[in-house]
């Protein structure tokens, strides 16, 4: 697999845990989910800084978008 793909996937998989938390909060039920999401998010994210050469920062996910767009869906 391609280490961009990873970390497109990780970042929105994390991002989707902000609801969640959010959701369980409010409700006051434990955040299971969230915890979940994140901890999915942040091992794809790690997981592609490991497998990419000088790793990544947040300045390159618009690059990674673009790759990972250009490359599976078109």
């Amino acid at each position: 697999m391609d280490a961009d793909l990873f970390f497109v996937v990780g970042f929105f998989v994390a991002i989707l845990a902000f609801p969640a938390l959010v959701g369980a909060f409010s409700e006051g039920r434990s955040p299971r989910s969230a915890a979940i999401l994140v901890m999915i998010g942040g091992g794809l994210i790690a997981l592609a800084a490991s497998r990419h050469p000088g790793g990544y920062g947040i300045e390159d996910l618009p690059d990674a978008m673009r790759n990972v767009w250009n490359r599976y869906v078109r």
